[in-house]
């Protein structure tokens, strides 16, 4: 590595190149466009790599299994988001995160299936990226929150999101409905505006 590379810190990973995090961000894209056409079943790294043109066990170095790679997707699209904004009601406030994280793959179905399916993967890498959404979700939030900081909400407003994750996943209902269904949600886990 030359003096001038400037370094890259990746959630599970050691800090990387510009070149190293260049070749993983092209493997996360890769992986976008495979599952779109395989499916999660069909998905392999294998074949992700070779999409990226890169070697599969490169594509190893940076990735333990197919779950891994799925859900760095969706951590990289929920580190993405913009700042939680400060305005509106509370009630607002807590939608807009829950519909953000909802929709965050609801415009591709077989993404969305593989990041259900990934994100409960059991491999240590997931399971410390696991951690790091559920860290960064609980993050969003508790910013929306902001002053409501009851942990019985928080917990329920978790709860709820993390099953209609789950439900959606399995299919019974899509990820857009979701959206909705945690926006009913949040209305009855928050309290009444103050008259």
């Amino acid at each position: 590595m030359s003096g001038k590379e400037q370094l890259t810190t990746e959630p599970t990973r050691r800090r990387l190149t510009e070149r190293q995090a260049d070749t993983v961000r092209r493997l996360t894209d890769a992986a976008v466009v495979e599952v779109g056409e395989s499916g999660y079943e069909g998905l392999t790294v294998r074949n992700v790599a070779k999409r990226a043109g890169v070697a599969p066990a490169t594509a190893y170095t940076y990735f333990a299994s197919k779950n891994h790679l799925i859900t760095e997707v969706f951590w990289r699209r929920l580190s993405a988001l913009p700042p939680v904004e400060a305005d509106g009601t509370l009630l607002e406030r807590v939608v807009e995160v829950l519909r953000e994280i909802a929709l965050l793959v609801s415009d591709e179905p077989e993404l969305a299936a593989a990041c259900t399916t990934a994100l409960l993967g059991t491999d240590p890498d997931v399971r410390e990226l696991r951690v790091r959404i559920g860290v960064a979700i609980r993050e969003r939030l508790q910013a929306a929150l902001r002053d409501h900081d009851d942990p019985r909400i928080l917990g329920a407003l978790e709860l709820a999101y993390t099953g209609a994750l789950v439900h959606a996943g399995m299919g019974y209902t899509s990820y857009a409905r979701m959206a909705d269904r945690l926006a009913e949600m949040a209305e009855l886990i928050l309290p009444e505006p103050a008259e």
